[in-house]
């Protein structure tokens, strides 16, 4: 498998593949080359619509440029618990990060999600996560502040009262059952679309459809947090001395 900077022969295919809609899989075979490496190289550069191979091919050139060979900038990698690979952990995060990006999430928001996601406490205070993400603390606080209007974190105080922002088991049901209202609050206006549109007029039934599609969906996903919630969830193992 090829290593090194990706060519600009590379891109160029790059470009033609997502002009023909592959998937980012699907490109990297044809390259050899890794996913995660497509993956980055297309989220760095404009993005699945906006990706071009010659714009990509000097920006990097750029950044090329502009690194100076002297010591890294930054802190030192973070020791990994649990043996784990430390580089292996940094590309996982990145994929992850660009997955949730690709769902919606904003940048900086996917990557807090994931800094809380892959620590195994599954909480960090803001220091703590401004210094893992080498940002500033006001970056993380409207970070949080998005994620938590979505339902996706939540803010508790630890022994030393310190405000830490958390992601654990029952933030997804929480998450999940915000879906459902919103789903329901579509469910209610598309009804009362037909009402004023006039029962049996195409654009009145095109809406009740909807409602009843909604109105199933929303009930089925509720349903399923529920028993998702109850029989789901699995606990660290304990390690050989008592420990999580």
């Amino acid at each position: 498998m090829p290593g090194g900077r990706l060519t600009q022969q590379e891109r160029q295919q790059i470009a033609l593949g997502l002009a023909d809609g592959l998937a980012y899989a699907e490109i990297a075979r044809g390259l050899e080359r890794p996913t995660s490496t497509i993956t980055r190289e297309v989220m760095r550069n404009g993005g699945p619509t906006g990706y071009r191979a010659d714009l990509a091919h000097r920006a990097t050139e750029r950044r090329a440029h502009r690194r100076r060979p002297a010591s890294p900038r930054g802190p030192e990698p973070v020791a990994q618990p649990h043996g784990r690979d430390a580089e292996a952990v940094r590309e996982y995060e990145e994929l992850f990060t660009t997955v949730m990006m690709e769902s919606g999430l904003p940048k900086m928001m996917s990557r807090v999600m994931v800094c809380l996601l892959t620590t195994d406490a599954g909480s960090l205070t803001a220091s703590e996560l401004a210094q893992r993400l080498q940002v500033s603390p006001a970056t993380i606080s409207k970070s949080i502040a998005f994620l938590e209007s979505q339902t996706l974190v939540r803010r508790e105080r630890d022994e030393r009262r310190r405000e830490r922002y958390v992601i654990d088991d029952d933030i997804w049901y929480q998450s999940m059952l915000a879906s459902v209202r919103s789903l329901t609050q579509q469910v209610e206006i598309a009804r009362q679309g037909v009402g004023v549109l006039g029962p049996g007029t195409p654009a009145a039934v095109r809406l009740e459809n909807v409602a009843r599609f909604l109105d199933f969906v929303s009930e089925s996903l509720a349903r399923a947090a529920e028993q998702a919630r109850e029989v789901l969830y699995t606990k660290p193992e304990a390690a050989s001395d008592g420990t999580a």
